[in-house]
């Protein structure tokens, strides 16, 4: 195809301008990347053009040129400024423009001829910029409380449009109250790329709790996601606010023990010396918190303070009580004592608090405290008392002996198991331990363990006549005698046969008597056995017959019967 005359160009113009559309389509582009700017929005078909031609707004009512196309033939570059070597087209007439820049945000336009009519489609270029980076810098060493100060800056580098920057703390946004928050913000624009660096500076006045606070600043840029800068923390420093006295002991504290001392305060940095008031005793301590006091007694009770160096009224305080428990048993260790004589104990007792008491005899609990006003041989025994006074307590302890004479409770005898012998039996009381002697020899000598200042014991003998036995029992303190009679096992014997005789002749006079008795039953009812036989024939003889006669003759029978086997018996 030739190319169209100047005249029929021109005149085409004059009609595209007339007809040219009155809105203004934009596309935007990333800077850096290549941007492709669409004519007629897409909508025109390449085959349908006779010639495509795109230039660009050079300002000052100024146009430049960048190719052109006739149908069926090469795109011809006809740019030769900043855009020789960027630009090129796609197969649907769109303008590819590489490496886009800020200068390229300008208004490019696609002129179209088909057939007698000339269209041209202006495409207004926007270009982006995502900041390279955004970061807290300059930031302050430390942030003291209730001070307003400099906390750091925040820089979005080489963006466009300028970043906005939000400052957050543990994730949430810092609004500026012109009190505790203060934010500036500045942009600068790089003379050569046009890209503008904007930078945030947050003041601030930090509280306690920042201490653990993360602050971050973000910026949400038109194209892409949201960028957040790395978190920074602070050390955050205020004068002491609160001071606290620490007893660090054993519990329960008592005598003897060792108690600390340690003061705490919240300032940051902490203090680190400390005055503490022993009771009025007024000891400096540096570079430590603590104080120890040792071997504790029970005038250490009281009330103890530690305060700053530098600021003595902010103080604190704290009460002591050291617990103490002494008993005093008396008498005590190994108390001898004789029996009948009284025991007067005593247990004094000077606690701290209220304490509780309880008794042991051999290991054996008492229900209640001992009392002695006339002792016994039974009250002999180790005792011990226990003091409580919650987890503290105290043990005393006595050891009783009862000495006496021995006394002979009681002298019996008794038959052995198989009648040829007999046991003597000599219970005796006393302490020390009685010897016990028998006026007799014997054998089967037995002796029951000496408990309590009891003792029993057993002499087995076999005598042959009647005699008087005795049981002595001695020891250090006297001596006890008791006699018994001891019948010879003879006389037992012959005693024993004339009971038995006795009970024999008896028992013959009861089995004569019974036999008696069941001779003469027997003698009557045989009479009465003959009158009713009698009777009977007499009846048959007159030729009468008596009802019931048969039944009173069985019993009859059966009567006489049994009274003859009672006989036999």
């Amino acid at each position: 195809m030739h190319l169209l005359s100047a005249s029929c160009v021109c005149a085409l113009l004059i009609a595209a301008i007339l007809r040219q559309a009155s809105g203004l389509v934009t596309v935007t582009g990333l800077y850096g990347e290549t941007l492709e700017i669409p004519c007629n929005n897409g909508a025109l078909k390449a085959e349908d053009a006779q010639l495509t031609k795109w230039k660009y707004d050079k300002g000052e009512g100024l146009s430049g040129d960048l190719l052109v196309k006739q149908k069926n033939q090469n795109v011809s570059i006809s740019a030769t400024d900043e855009y020789k070597g960027r630009v090129s087209m796609a197969e649907n007439s769109s303008l590819l423009l590489s490496a886009v820049k800020l200068l390229d945000q300008r208004t490019f336009t696609c002129m179209v001829v088909a057939a007698a009519d000339i269209a041209e489609y202006p495409v207004n270029v926007v270009i982006y910029k995502k900041p390279a980076d955004l970061k807290i810098s300059k930031t302050a060493e430390e942030l003291e409380i209730g001070k307003l100060a400099k906390l750091g800056t925040c820089v979005a580098q080489d963006a466009n449009p300028a970043a906005n920057i939000t400052w957050l703390k543990n994730n949430k946004p810092l609004v500026a109250d012109g009190k505790g928050i203060s934010i500036q913000s500045s942009v600068k624009v790089d003379p050569v790329t046009g890209l503008s660096t904007t930078s945030s500076t947050l003041e601030y006045s930090a509280i306690k709790e920042d201490a653990d606070s993360q602050f971050t600043c973000s910026t949400q840029h038109p194209v892409g996601a949201e960028l957040l800068s790395s978190p920074v923390t602070f050390n955050i420093t205020y004068s002491t606010e609160n001071i606290v006295l620490q007893v660090i002991a054993q519990d329960p504290l008592v005598e003897g023990d060792s108690v600390t001392l340690k003061c705490v305060a919240d300032g940051n940095p902490a203090p680190t010396s400390f005055n503490f008031n022993l009771k009025g005793e007024l000891v400096k301590v540096e570079n430590a918190d603590t104080y120890t006091i040792t071997n504790v007694s029970r005038n250490t009770t009281g009330e103890y303070k530690c305060s700053l160096i530098d600021d003595p009224k902010m103080e604190a305080s704290k009460d002591i009580t050291v617990k103490y428990l002494d008993i005093n048993l008396s008498p005590s260790g190994n108390i001898v004592k004789s029996a009948g004589e009284t025991l007067d104990l005593k247990l004094l007792i000077d606690a701290s608090e209220e304490s509780k008491v309880s008794w042991t005899k051999d290991n054996v609990k008492l229900d209640k405290v001992p009392k002695f006003t006339k002792l016994a041989y039974s009250d002999s025994g180790r005792y011990e008392c226990v003091v409580k006074m919650g987890l503290l307590s105290r043990k005393a302890s006595f050891e009783l002996v009862v000495e006496g004479a021995p006394i002979i409770r009681q002298l019996f005898k008794k038959r052995g198991e198989d009648g040829q012998h007999k046991v003597l039996i000599c219970e005796a009381e006393g302490s020390p331990k009685p010897a016990v002697s028998w006026s007799i020899n014997g054998t089967s000598l037995d002796e029951s363990p000496f408990v309590n200042g009891k003792i029993t014991h057993k002499i087995t003998v076999v005598p042959t006549a009647n005699l008087t036995v005795s049981c002595t029992v001695s020891n250090e303190f006297g001596t006890d005698t008791k006699a018994i009679n001891v019948s010879s096992l003879f006389e037992d014997v012959r005693v024993a046969k004339k009971d038995q005789l006795e009970d024999s002749d008896q028992t013959k006079l009861v089995v004569g008597v019974v036999v008696g008795l069941l001779v003469a039953t027997v003698v009557i009812g045989l009479a009465y056995w003959v009158y009713m036989k009698k009777s009977k024939q007499g009846s048959w003889k007159t030729g009468e017959k008596e009802i019931g006669s048969s039944e009173e003759e069985k019993k009859l029978e059966e009567k006489v019967e049994e009274n003859s086997q009672k006989a036999e018996v």
